[in-house]
């Protein structure tokens, strides 16, 4: 049973490129809002189990988005893994950036570590 993602990006290109990645390991269903002020209303009616926000958008950043969610009792326990072209991959290295207990991934994601952090963040099923 695939896994739901809500990808929320102003970049048009990004977005489908995290999607894509996310989709073609066959183990995730995609939502992609490419306007952050539509975000939230997204997110409750797709109801994602991760959610991938830039974090530099117009409107509502990323910061806003992840504040917003957390206030509402159905998106409150949503993982969040942030995209950021404010750092680079030489700054990040190999591994997601961490900072105040969120994680982020420099952009253009590599598609590799994007599809590991979401593996990671995924909420595991529990065998019957």
């Amino acid at each position: 049973m695939s896994k739901r993602v809500l990808i929320v990006d102003d970049d048009l290109n990004l977005s489908r490129l995290a999607g894509m990645i996310l989709e073609s390991s066959g183990k995730y269903e995609v939502l992609i809002v490419n306007q952050s002020t539509r975000a939230l209303a997204a997110a409750i009616q797709f109801q994602p189990e991760i959610m991938l926000l830039d974090v530099d958008m117009p409107g509502k950043d990323g910061g806003d988005l992840a504040r917003e969610a957390a206030r509402d009792p159905r998106l409150r326990n949503v993982p969040i893994l942030f995209l950021t072209g404010l750092v680079s991959h030489a700054e990040a290295g190999t591994a997601p950036l961490e900072s105040g207990g969120m994680r982020f991934l420099a952009k253009p994601v590599e598609p590799t570590l994007l599809l590991a952090e979401v593996d990671r963040l995924a909420p595991k099923t529990i065998a019957a």
